[in-house]
């Protein structure tokens, strides 16, 4: 009877480990220490929740922070959404069961956290936004902002083309290769580009759709475009990966990126640059993603109760064709 009772107590113990790890979520990977609060190796944890790997911008974004939380000794839960919200929602809350120290993420939309974020700030988990931002009224439910001005970016973009055709007073057709639909920088590129063109009535948007944020859906996008459209001047695209698959398409299309029709982009990867420098993109408005150190300073201080402020920003530049060659050999990503 004794040995039975053994072989029942070693069997519940075997199922409960079973059911632990088939409960586990896998998409939250890469910490290598326990749950943050109370944590027995002493490290801060950091659940990151990354919007995806849908360019090379988004990937040299995951390198620097991953690279960033091992240079500063924060142990680093991973997630990668693969673009879609319910995946980031569902790798918040694991992190939350998890009772890491800090919570950072890109949201992939801008609206839809409220609750997610509610249930982080019961736990009396911090939250930082990185890269993008949220929609909510309360903004009690995240202590700061870590990323770029897209607004600004959007401005910038519509500068350079006011400055371009300051001297002519024909019409200017454009396209516009918007970033995925509902996200912070499609949204806010898209309202500072306009507003940068507004007061010129010779610049006409003569069609914007979404290439969410990819090459292979940039290049796609604007076949369409060159089907319905044969008197384009200018393409105006919310990031290089969707410029440069528009530069496929221009190019099959018979005509020539950058001469035939003017191109726009924004991040600043170094296919980008390299395509400036061949003369197949006019001007690159910079969208810094190595945020990594950044982050680790802003999670440790938050962390700690510390006060930081509700917006920090990244320095960024422009980049027209004739600084190309020079800048391509610096650039990181």
């Amino acid at each position: 009877m004794a040995h039975r009772a053994l072989r029942v107590i070693a069997a519940a113990a075997l199922a409960a480990s079973v059911l632990t790890a088939c409960t586990t979520e896998p998409a939250a990977t890469g910490g290598t220490g326990g749950a943050g609060k109370g944590s027995s190796d002493g490290k801060l944890v950091l659940g990151f929740a990354q919007v995806g790997a849908e360019s090379g911008w988004r990937t040299a974004n995951t390198k620097s922070v991953r690279e960033a939380a091992e240079k500063a000794g924060v142990t680093l839960k991973f997630s990668d959404a693969q673009q879609k919200q319910e995946n980031q929602i569902k790798a918040i809350r694991t992190f939350i069961q998890q009772k890491v120290d800090v919570i950072a993420f890109s949201p992939v939309v801008e609206s839809g956290w409220d609750t997610v974020l509610k249930e982080a700030k019961n736990a009396g988990i911090p939250v930082i936004l990185t890269d993008r931002a949220v929609d909510s009224q309360d903004t009690s439910l995240y202590r700061t902002f870590l990323g770029s001005d897209f607004v600004k970016e959007g401005q910038e973009a519509g500068k350079w083309l006011v400055k371009e055709y300051e001297g002519t007073s024909a019409p200017v057709n454009l396209v516009e290769l918007q970033g995925t639909t509902g996200s912070a920088p499609a949204n806010d590129r898209k309202a500072g580009f306009a507003d940068a063109i507004k007061g010129n009535p010779k610049f006409k948007v003569v069609a914007s759709q979404t290439g969410d944020f990819t090459r292979a859906k940039g290049k796609e996008v604007m076949q369409a475009f060159l089907k319905s459209h044969q008197d384009i001047d200018v393409l105006y695209a919310h990031n290089d990966d969707m410029a440069l698959g528009a530069i496929q398409a221009i190019e099959e299309a018979g005509k020539k990126p950058g001469v035939d029709i003017k191109v726009i982009s924004v991040d600043g990867i170094k296919d980008a640059f390299v395509a400036m420098r061949e003369k197949k993109i006019n001007v690159v408005v910079e969208c810094n993603p190595l945020l990594g150190d950044q982050l680790m300073e802003l999670a440790k201080k938050v962390a700690a109760g510390q006060t930081v402020p509700r917006r920090v920003e990244v320095k960024e530049g422009v980049f027209p064709q004739d600084q190309a060659a020079a800048a391509l050999p610096g650039r990181q990503y």
